[in-house]
């Protein structure tokens, strides 16, 4: 295993697994790509909706999931979502693809009241801010390779490398200004590996 080249997303999936309370009914996985975090949020959930707009990440998706979920072939900004439908929306690496703004008002308008929405992104670096967790991201990169190629854990898949990436037109304080706005009561963190965790609870 090349030291560098373990999978970040493969590693945050837990962090948003933890966001999810175990029993939810309905979850939503944004840009589920080939399905492994879906998979995973259906042993937390008794359905899981998951959409993406490549048509071969939702093929390889729905040979993978299991029966609870569904896989959707959907544009996140155009596909109806039902108002308050799901006990929380999950994300991983997507958000920093869409408009934020109308991306937070249409997928917060879905949660269930006490829900939450947990989007794991990407943000644009703003140095000299993020320049102490980019020296420590750069150290913490091989270090971790090393642990987890012998661990066997966080490997990238064939078909991870070939999802599209784009970077991110903000920053994380950026973001957490445009969250503190549309969604109040929302917290945004930068995370090391090149990613912030926004998480949002709909009021009871």
């Amino acid at each position: 295993m090349n030291l560098g080249n373990w999978s970040h997303n493969a590693y945050y999936q837990r962090l948003l697994l933890r966001e999810v309370p175990a029993g939810s009914d309905r979850v939503l996985d944004v840009g589920c790509g080939t399905g492994a975090l879906a998979s995973r949020l259906a042993e937390r959930a008794t359905a899981v909706d998951a959409l993406d707009i490549d048509p071969d990440m939702i093929d390889t998706a729905r040979r993978r999931v299991p029966g609870n979920v569904r896989c959707l072939l959907a544009d996140a900004m155009e596909h109806p979502l039902e108002a308050s439908g799901y006990d929380a929306i999950v994300s991983l690496t997507t958000l920093h693809h869409l408009p934020l703004e109308p991306a937070l008002r249409r997928l917060s308008a879905a949660v269930r009241p006490g829900g939450v929405l947990a989007v794991v992104a990407m943000p644009r670096i703003d140095l000299p801010r993020d320049l102490p967790v980019e020296l420590l991201a750069i150290a913490g990169q091989r270090a971790l390779g090393a642990a987890f190629g012998v661990l066997g854990r966080y490997q990238r898949e064939e078909a991870d490398v070939s999802m599209p990436t784009k970077g991110s037109d903000l920053t994380t304080a950026q973001v957490r200004d445009v969250a503190t706005r549309v969604l109040p009561g929302s917290h945004v963190r930068r995370l090391v590996f090149w990613r912030y965790l926004l998480r949002w609870q709909r009021p009871s």
